[in-house]
């Protein structure tokens, strides 16, 4: 495949350059996501009636073939793949060379990132604030089993009034239950679809489903 931005150059670059930038190595995790990203753009081309409703299954089932062989390991990835969304371009397009071509319409390089990256940090930024809510409920357990229990409290590095062991603890907890606020408040503002704002100024398609023309609180919800 072309490099993306080979049309700016008329040499190659430095192979010391290409290791430097490379990215494959940590950003294969959102293979997941950014397989899903083209899976609901192939979906939004066939409501639009720019691609058959056939070519659209045709597309996700790949997909899903190409994140079950990344998740196995058995998945090849070609020393020339800059990034997970190059490499998952290029498996479908060997994959489905009939459909493949036809769903990069529409959609920019900038939306199937940046809506990738917002649905791996949604994924696991749930897991982390279901984490953080199982260390709460250990917490208050702990407490309630020893309401007694009294050791002594610090200020200034040096000990004062003792304290109750449950109220230390869940002091903690609090500590937490404010962590995981803002993290869902953050998941909240994260949960926001940027496809269709493009890499400027939006889709130069009409009557695209996911059509927005920026990444705003009126663009559509990722699920």
């Amino acid at each position: 495949m072309t490099k993306l931005w080979g049309g700016r150059f008329g040499d190659e670059p430095a192979p010391e350059l290409m290791a430097f930038t490379e990215s494959l190595s940590f950003d294969r995790l959102l293979a997941n996501e950014d397989c899903t990203v083209l899976a609901a753009h192939a979906r939004a081309l066939a409501r639009a009636g720019l691609i058959t409703d056939a070519d659209a299954d045709t597309v996700v089932t790949t997909l899903e073939g190409i994140v079950k062989d990344i998740a196995s390991g058995s998945f090849y990835f070609d020393p020339a793949d800059e990034d997970i969304h190059t490499a998952v371009e290029r498996a479908l397009l060997e994959r489905a060379p009939d459909v493949a071509p036809r769903v990069r319409a529409g959609l920019s390089r900038n939306d199937r990132v940046v809506t990738a990256l917002r649905l791996w940090l949604i994924r696991h930024g749930r897991s982390v604030a279901l984490s953080l809510c199982d260390l709460i409920d250990a917490l208050m357990e702990r407490a309630r089993e020893h309401p007694d229990a009294l050791l002594p409290g610090y200020t200034h590095l040096q000990r004062a009034q003792p304290i109750r062991l449950a109220h230390h603890l869940l002091a903690h907890a609090f500590a937490f239950e404010r962590d995981v606020r803002r993290m869902l408040d953050a998941l909240g503002r994260t949960d926001v679809s940027p496809l269709g704002a493009g890499a400027l100024a939006g889709s130069t398609l009409e009557h695209i489903g996911l059509r927005t023309t920026s990444a705003s609180a009126s663009s559509p919800r990722i699920h």
